[in-house]
């Protein structure tokens, strides 16, 4: 019982069904440096990589960083801390669509799986609106938005004729599911969100190196560096 007390110090009550979870002290500080893991990476890959397609991603990737880094930055007044909660939900539709975006356009697609193209923006616009009107209300449901459009375009991905690349990104996908789970788990493990930035950053990491390797670099590039 007493080690169990000790144990909860460190973890917040489970959050309402309509409402956000409210980290710890010591989660908070744990939210705000797991952040500092990605960040060096991102300045890494960002100073070596410049095509449009990738610095769409890259974009999209900063922006879901500078997001999270203001909702645990700034003082947390209620009408604020709802404000930046709500642009985190927002921007991981777009974090997803961007993911997929240069195995999108920098391969052939057949012509009833080009329209993913365009489609993964549609979704992720209409999961902005979703966040929008029924923020923290149907979590369940917001949840399932998530995985839908995050194995969606996986269909379309595994049919394209040139699939080099593809199984780094299916491992990516795959250590971004396994980190869901600690993503649902904030008031049940002890540090669960700043464990899920963790599975976000090795994610973006594997994508990163599978766009690096398979996309930007050209194959004469690549035998010149083995």
């Amino acid at each position: 019982m007493r080690f169990k007390n000790r144990f909860q110090r460190f973890m917040n009550h489970r959050a309402p069904a309509n409402g956000r979870y409210k980290p710890t002290c010591y989660e908070h500080a744990a939210n705000c440096y797991t952040h500092a893991v990605s960040d060096v990476f991102k300045k890494k890959f960002s100073s070596g990589t410049h095509t449009h397609t990738t610095d769409i991603e890259i974009c999209v990737h900063v922006e879901y960083k500078l997001v999270q880094k203001a909702k645990f930055s700034f003082p947390p007044t209620r009408t604020v801390e709802h404000c930046f909660h709500m642009c985190d939900r927002m921007v991981i539709y777009f974090f997803i669509a961007a993911s997929y975006a240069p195995w999108l356009n920098l391969r052939e697609l057949g012509p009833l799986a080009s329209h993913m193209r365009w489609f993964i923006w549609l979704m992720a616009a209409g999961g902005t609106i979703y966040v929008f009107l029924y923020h923290e209300k149907y979590k369940v449901v917001e949840l399932f938005f998530y995985l839908t459009m995050g194995f969606s375009p996986a269909l379309v991905v595994t049919s394209m004729n040139n699939t080099d690349g593809l199984h780094e990104l299916a491992c990516g996908g795959l250590i971004y599911c396994l980190g869901v789970v600690f993503f649902k788990s904030d008031g049940i493990i002890p540090f669960a969100h700043a464990i899920w930035h963790l599975f976000v950053a090795t994610a973006a990491a594997v994508h990163y190196y599978a766009i690096w390797k398979y996309l930007y670099r050209s194959p004469t590039d690549f035998m010149r560096h083995l």
